[in-house]
């Protein structure tokens, strides 16, 4: 990289710790600010730029009307690739005067002029796709306008203390390109009008989410109106905005529907193909495996599940979010420790840790705003498709499947996917959250975290086994809610000949005795969950209260200080999260591992 950046008047070294650390007045080498500053916002848009593409693709929200706000975007973009392009014919213009600039200064303006082109094109392609505020771009922007304010300070840092401007023309192109992207960042915030031929809202009170902004939305401010008119009367049912179109009962189930159609023609069709392909050797051999049944679990997955690997996204990210602060919290404590420290240390630690928090709590909310969305529609679209199937099922059909089943597939079992459905990330996230809190614990208080570890490998046989009893009591609760519902159907469907004939007392004994057998496989049940719960929870305080002693124990030199005891607490408390939400996991999957 030093190769890249030259020398002579203009060149520099890429990292230079006297300039960048020890110091009291902190800068950056313009090679670091010309190379990995001013990359770091293009390896962003590029590496979104397949995924954005896909999605662009696949979006059908209508066609934009070129506006003033669009105009100006557009003429900012190639403002942005002209002032790049300018910087780029500077340096050959010095490179056939003999003046050899450093390479530096002839990728650069490259890579950032052809991310600033693709920037422009992509405002129009957003534009006819129907995109009225983009968040990819808004990103884009911002991390320019932030890679930008580095170069600014150092810029005039720099002129001030040497009395005069070492290269003019760069100079004024970079506060040129600097104000531009500022400008662009602006705008960007402000939301397209809507696409030309759009259908129009007849709804009497639509949900401002439909037509929120990419900065809305992340903040939640288009609710901002519903909570301070809670907060100043009691909210009625005419206040409730309506469901969003995506949300509505009609439009997940068709989704559904196609899906599960698409997987019995794809049955349909292997079976024709070895229907025609089938001779007699085929018979006389065996013939070929049968097609497999469509499954209504993969229904589920090819419908529901890109909506989930987007929310696995913000997950992972919020996961590896919560491992910075722990990380700083340690640099704060040496930093206290430390008189010798420049200030600056300090505040830029401090600074860091906010900025992490705010950014874990944006992304952990809208985690949950989707994930729990999606739980919804997926327990309207399981209803929906159940319901629909009960009204033109045939007698033959009836005759195998009860009322009481039906009714139980449309309450209990679409309930328990529901349920389920926010959990399924701690699958990958909780192992990812204990691997890094262990790895990091291991860094701190050395072998010693190994007895926390064992404790909790010694846990995982007595979860498991509290798991498999609580799926069998699960099942077996099904089976008699399946007989108690078929009963009263019979019961309410003959209560004319049980009023003739004086059987109430004697349906209302059976009745009652299923209940009862249902009532003690759930008490049963909840007094496994609860002793699974009651361990999960205690466990995050018994590993640290081993580990803590364990460490101290095993050597006289291991000394807990402030810094071991306050960043260990704190990747424990990281750790109990995962460890306490185990137990529901565990009881959700189990609950709902009989319904598909």
């Amino acid at each position: 990289m030093d190769a890249l950046c030259g020398s002579g008047e203009l060149g520099s070294k890429f990292w230079d710790s006297n300039l960048s650390l020890h110091t009291d007045n902190p800068d950056l080498t313009p090679c670091f600010q010309n190379s990995l500053l001013a990359w770091a916002p293009c390896i962003y848009l590029w590496a979104a730029l397949p995924c954005y593409l896909l999605y662009l693709r696949r979006y059908h929200g209508g066609y934009i009307v070129l506006s003033h706000l669009c105009r100006l975007k557009t003429a900012l973009g190639a403002l942005l690739w002209c002032v790049s392009w300018a910087d780029l014919f500077y340096s050959f213009h010095g490179l056939l005067r003999g003046q050899a600039p450093a390479p530096i200064f002839l990728v650069t303006p490259l890579v950032v002029g052809l991310t600033m082109l693709l920037a422009t094109l992509l405002i129009q392609y957003e534009r006819l796709r129907g995109v009225q505020s983009s968040g990819v771009l808004t990103v884009f922007w911002f991390l320019c306008v932030l890679c930008a304010i580095v170069p600014f300070r150092s810029k005039i840092l720099s002129a001030v203390a040497e009395g005069r401007i070492s290269d003019p023309f760069r100079f004024t192109t970079f506060y040129i390109h600097f104000a531009l992207l500022l400008s662009a960042l602006i705008l960007s915030c402000f939301r397209e009008k809507p696409p030309l031929f759009s259908p129009k809202n007849i709804d009497a009170n639509p949900s401002p989410e439909t037509s929120a902004g990419f900065l809305s939305r992340l903040t939640f401010w288009w609710f901002t109106e519903m909570a301070i008119l809670g907060y100043r009367r009691p909210l009625e049912n005419g206040d409730l905005w309506s469901l969003n179109e995506n949300d509505r009962t009609h439009v997940v189930v068709q989704q559904l529907l196609e899906t599960w159609e698409q997987q019995k023609a794809a049955r349909c069709a292997a079976a024709f193909k070895e229907k025609v392909s089938g001779g007699e050797e085929e018979v006389l051999v065996g013939g070929q495996a049968r097609p497999r049944e469509p499954s209504f679990l993969k229904a589920l997955i090819v419908t529901f599940g890109p909506r989930y690997v987007i929310s696995s996204g913000f997950k992972l990210i919020q996961d590896l979010l919560a491992f910075v602060n722990p990380q700083l919290l340690s640099i704060l404590i040496q930093f206290i420790s430390n008189p010798s420290a420049p200030n600056w240390w300090g505040f830029l630690v401090a600074g860091l840790m906010f900025v992490c928090a705010v950014a874990q709590t944006v992304i952990l909310n809208v985690y949950y705003r989707q994930i729990f969305g999606e739980a919804l529609r997926l327990y309207s679209a399981v209803i929906g498709v159940i319901y629909r199937k009960a009204l033109v099922i045939t007698n033959s059909v009836k005759r195998e499947s009860t009322l009481g089943e039906i009714v139980n597939l449309m309450s209990v079992d679409s309930q328990r996917l529901s349920d389920v459905a926010p959990f399924l990330n701690l699958l990958w996230s909780a192992p990812l959250q204990i691997t890094l809190a262990i790895y990091f614990l291991w860094q701190n208080l050395g072998p010693s975290i190994l007895a926390g570890v064992a404790l909790m490998v010694l846990l995982i046989p007595f979860n498991g086994a509290v798991a498999m009893k609580m799926r069998t009591f699960q099942v077996e609760q099904m089976k008699l809610k399946d007989s108690r519902i078929k009963l009263m159907s019979e019961v309410l469907g003959g209560i004319k000949v049980l009023k003739l004939y004086a059987w109430e007392p004697s349906f209302l004994e059976q009745v009652e005795g299923i209940r009862k057998d249902e009532l003690q496989l759930l008490r049963k049940a909840t007094f496994l969950h609860a002793i699974s719960t009651f361990t999960w929870i205690c466990t995050p305080f018994l590993v640290t209260l081993i580990t803590f002693w364990v460490y101290v124990s095993v050597d006289e030199t291991n000394v807990l200080d402030a810094e071991k005891a306050f960043v260990s607490l704190t990747l424990f408390n990281i750790l109990k999260m995962p460890l306490s939400m185990l137990p529901k996991l565990i009881s959700a999957m189990v609950q709902a591992m009989p319904s598909p």
